[in-house]
């Protein structure tokens, strides 16, 4: 599912692409109780990234740099969101080339998804084992996962008020050491980095 260029936060790889790439930071378990979106803003600036603006409030920062390497990404985010916010976040990061592709791709409309459906991707840390994505799709309480592959699942669940059976699927299925966005999110993402940087 991932891109030809694709590559996962761990990743060493160096990118194949222009000297100065966007990037989406995908922050796991930020609200705006924990983190405020300005004080992101100021962090991943002093980071040394440049044109860096946030998409909504659930820790998601658009920025460009000249690094290739996502782990030298990563701990220059980590450092800096420790100087100045006190903490740091899990995260993951995806180019937003990478993001758009699979915006285009569309994958989820191969599938027989229930109409009112919310669409949302998992962005895994680690690539997802073969076995475990042949086992798939799996539905519980009209949540299911119906593919999984490289670093991302596609999942889709029917909203119930209080009830988040789609993200206890995904934590029994993957683990808690998943980054999760609505497909809404991530198009607006997208849009957020076409707008604010080059």
């Amino acid at each position: 599912m991932s891109g030809p260029q694709s590559r996962d936060v761990t990743g060493d790889g160096v990118l194949p692409c222009s000297a100065m790439t966007r990037y989406a930071a995908l922050l796991r378990g930020v609200s705006p109780m924990n983190c405020k979106m300005d004080a992101l803003t100021r962090a991943f600036t002093a980071a040394g990234f440049s044109d860096v603006a946030t998409v909504l409030s659930s820790g998601n920062v658009v920025f460009t740099t000249s690094s290739q390497s996502t782990s030298e990404i990563g701990a220059m985010a980590d450092k800096a969101m420790a100087e100045h916010l006190g903490r740091t976040f899990e995260t993951t990061y995806r180019t937003i080339d990478e993001l758009q592709w699979l915006l285009d791709r569309d994958p989820l409309a191969g599938f027989d998804v229930p109409e009112g459906s919310k669409r949302v991707v998992s962005f895994l840390y680690e690539p997802v084992d073969p076995a475990l994505a042949e086992t798939l799709p799996v539905t519980v309480d009209d949540a299911t996962i119906w593919q999984a592959a490289g670093t991302e699942a596609l999942v889709s669940y029917l909203p119930r008020p209080g009830d988040p059976a789609f993200m206890r699927l995904i934590e029994k299925t993957f683990g808690k050491n998943v980054t999760t966005r609505t497909w809404d999110t991530v198009t607006k993402i997208v849009a957020r980095s076409s707008k604010h940087g080059a």
